[in-house]
């Protein structure tokens, strides 16, 4: 049975650091596009980064750049997400997510995303 499973969240102060995982079962990771994704309350889901099966990087929210990065081991068929210099506007519930429908590469289409795991909360507050 394919899964994603988040983990790595939790309640951090502002300019601390969190790095999420995201390990499948069920299937290999290396063929696909991983994103993550996050959801503030109230608002809609958005991208955050992508890394694509050869691991090339697209970031889909300025408000992350120099401060996430995106990364995956085959070995272990996970993705994770370094989350520095966090700040309370980045609080939300943190989701993963396989693209399906152009191979390997990252899209910037949110419905592309058809397999998501069940999301870790990320919370930064003083």
């Amino acid at each position: 049975q394919l899964q994603l499973v988040e983990s790595g969240g939790g309640l951090v102060q502002p300019g601390g650091s969190l790095r999420l995982s995201c390990e499948a079962s069920g299937f290999t990771l290396d063929y696909y596009a991983i994103g993550w994704f996050r959801q503030a309350p109230g608002k809609e889901r958005e991208g955050v980064l992508c890394i694509s099966a050869r691991g090339g990087r697209t970031n889909f929210a300025d408000s992350v750049k120099d401060r996430f990065t995106i990364s995956r081991d085959n070995a272990k068929n996970t993705v994770f997400l370094q989350m520095n210099s966090l700040k309370p506007e980045d609080t939300a519930v943190y989701y993963c997510a396989v693209q399906r429908r152009t191979f390997g590469y990252c899209s910037d289409n949110i419905n592309n995303y058809v397999d998501w795991g069940q999301g870790t909360q990320v919370t930064v507050s003083s």
